[in-house]
């Protein structure tokens, strides 16, 4: 059963803060405005199933418990850099490349 922590934010059944009411984790909508920039206004535009109250809710919270958040983030992309080191390595093309020495 979610819990409520804050206006329009829930934490899921394994504690991820999530927008009331949808799927989007707050870190998905944190995610947008750090990558790419975007304001609350183009995160809406990107998502017109987000109320804006709610993405300002879930930038509230983030900012509520940035430094959690950020090292969930860092967390997050090691953990797609090792996987993606470790698909590279058992590529077949890769494989062939580096037999014929076009790849170390």
């Amino acid at each position: 059963m979610p819990t409520t922590v804050a206006s329009h934010i829930v934490l899921d059944g394994k504690g991820r803060p999530c927008i009331a009411g949808t799927t989007t984790k707050v870190i998905e909508v944190v995610l947008d405005k750090v990558n790419w920039g975007w304001n609350a206004d183009e995160i809406h535009r990107q998502h017109p199933h987000l109320p804006l109250a709610k993405i300002h809710a879930a930038l509230s919270y983030y900012y509520d418990h940035q430094k959690q958040m950020d090292a969930e983030i860092e967390r997050q992309n090691r953990e797609i850099d090792a996987m993606a080191a470790k698909a590279a390595r058992k590529s077949p093309v890769r494989k062939k490349l580096r037999r014929m020495g076009l790849l170390p």
